[in-house]
């Protein structure tokens, strides 16, 4: 496992299912100080980074079915959005339907993946998601 980072990062989680919530959470905060902020659709996570006094997100991490405004939608808005299209997306999601993994690259998802039924797996892939996003690759001075 890579050493745990002290940098503070900003994750914004689109997640309504709890359970999930609670499980990424727990496997952020074990690689380090993560500042996680969960919403349950896209209407909210909207809310969230349009607030000029809410913290811009390094990272978002989006599931796909939620209600109001689903993860399809809200990656087609932000992506489409000058002030948050720079903002890496990883969509974490049950769903594997080639329609689903093409219709996320097609609004510019960051990446992709598929949450896996084995708890053990499920965390390892959300601190590989971390770990890519938030200690190796290069961002953008925040705004």
């Amino acid at each position: 496992m890579a050493a745990a980072t002290t940098r503070p990062y900003d994750v914004l989680l689109v997640e309504d299912d709890v359970a999930d919530a609670m499980l990424i959470q727990d496997a952020l905060t074990e690689r380090g100080t993560r500042n996680l902020t969960q919403v349950s659709d896209g209407v909210a996570a909207l809310e969230y980074l349009r607030d000029p006094h809410k913290p811009r997100p390094d990272l978002i991490v989006l599931d796909l079915n939620m209600p109001r405004m689903n993860g399809r939608e809200f990656l087609a808005v932000v992506k489409e959005d000058a002030d948050l299209r720079t903002i890496p997306v990883v969509v974490l999601t049950t769903s594997a339907a080639p329609d689903d993994v093409t219709g996320a690259y097609h609004h510019h998802a960051n990446a992709y993946v598929t949450k896996p039924v084995n708890l053990e797996d499920f965390e390892e892939a959300v601190r590989s998601i971390d770990a890519f996003y938030l200690d190796v690759a290069v961002k953008p001075p925040k705004q």
